[in-house]
């Protein structure tokens, strides 16, 4: 099996249930992954994905978990390995998003978003990385976002955890470069059917390719990140050219 031949591996997926979720999830089984879907509470998109799983003849599982408690991101990892054998590949997509001034949040709202964005994140990955150095192979992909660069229109509470990811990401794949392992970041923006974007014909505004993002394109992304073995430490944006680095 090599890195680019994703067949067999085992992923954990959070947010399995949203919109970009749901397509990745789908390109996973598409690659013959065998994957854990996570969700927070929309049980019936991840059972989906899991009966599509099955159909195609590859073990899956849906795991249910509030990503804002510290002690799900263990149990997820527990969960998957119990059911599927060790992480590979680790997507921690879920994300938690609430558009507000900055006069205007409160400390719930603050830790709930940095808990599921960043604090999250950091904890699946703390619980995967050692095996993955053991095996030597191993694929972290975070789910970032434009905000972290620009500050976005959501709020300082979800930009700064956003931008958390990246220097996170920035220690923990220098850490493990050596071993096989890679540890990366996708920074989408402005992706429609999502619960961020759930509609369509809004006006694509300033964005230079003059339409809004599908989340198949981030999928396909994603993809390609994480059958790249000497892509690591890179945090990629995605956003129609809105802003160029």
């Amino acid at each position: 099996m090599t890195g680019t031949d994703l067949a067999g591996r085992v992923a954990l997926l959070t947010g399995a249930s949203g919109g970009i979720g749901g397509a990745l999830g789908r390109r996973l089984i598409s690659a013959g992954v065998r994957t854990a879907f996570a969700y927070g509470t929309r049980a019936h998109e991840a059972g989906l994905l899991v009966a599509e799983a099955r159909a195609a003849g590859l073990d899956a599982v849906a795991l249910s978990g509030d990503l804002a408690d510290p002690e799900v991101p263990a149990r997820l990892v527990a969960e998957t390995v119990d059911a599927l054998g060790p992480v590979d590949l680790l997507i921690p997509n879920a994300g938690h998003a609430v558009r507000q001034a900055y006069t205007d949040v409160d400390l719930e709202t603050w830790e709930r978003t940095v808990a599921v964005n960043l604090r999250a994140p950091f904890m699946l990955a703390q619980q995967v990385m050692p095996a993955m150095v053991e095996r030597g192979f191993g694929r972290v992909l975070f789910v970032s976002s434009i905000a972290a660069f620009t500050g976005g229109v959501v709020g300082p509470h979800y930009a700064a955890s956003k931008a958390g990811l990246h220097g996170a990401l920035h220690y923990l794949a220098a850490s493990v470069a050596g071993h096989g392992v890679t540890v990366n970041a996708i920074a989408p923006a402005l992706i429609e059917d999502t619960a961020m974007m759930p509609t369509t014909g809004q006006s694509p505004g300033a964005i230079p390719v003059g339409r809004f993002g599908r989340p198949e394109e981030v999928a396909d992304l994603a993809m390609a990140m994480l059958r790249n073995g000497y892509l690591t430490n890179q945090v990629v944006s995605l956003d129609g050219g809105m802003h160029p680095r």
